[in-house]
């Protein structure tokens, strides 16, 4: 989980949500305790994140999700996997895939790691299987 400059925590979860695929949830300190909003559902048919979130100076969100993306690609029914932003847009949060996992040509399938940026303000991580060996990844996405 992440703290913004407010005190609020972000966190995510692979299941849960209107379809049960994963959200991305916000707790907010109230009194004694914590008030928690979820801020985002991920579609039915993927499968949402099993990582931490990383935030951006303007306050968006980034991750990855295991499955999701582009369907019946690489061997994936059901996508190889999304890095993702959401985007807080008047009260919404909207969500925007940054990159889809294809597991073809090596890119990679199912990232389950933290993305962190680079100081450049690359996206950086790691994906669970790929690569020459099958045993996964290092990627970097440029704005």
């Amino acid at each position: 989980m992440i703290f913004d400059g407010s005190g609020n925590l972000y966190g995510a979860t692979p299941y849960g949500g209107i379809y049960r695929t994963g959200v991305v949830y916000e707790l907010t300190p109230s009194g004694n305790g914590w008030t928690e909003s979820n801020l985002y559902s991920f579609p039915n048919g993927g499968a949402g994140p099993y990582c931490s979130l990383t935030m951006d100076p303007a306050g968006n969100l980034y991750g990855t999700t295991y499955a999701d993306g582009i369907v019946n690609n690489g061997g994936c029914p059901f996508g190889c996997g999304t890095v993702f932003k959401l985007a807080p847009t008047g009260g919404i949060w909207t969500e925007t895939d940054l990159y889809d996992f294809t597991g073809i040509n090596g890119d990679g399938t199912r990232p389950i790691s933290n993305v962190v940026f680079d100081s450049s303000g690359n996206l950086d991580g790691t994906t669970t299987f790929g690569g020459s060996r099958n045993g996964g990844v290092v990627w970097e996405i440029t704005p």
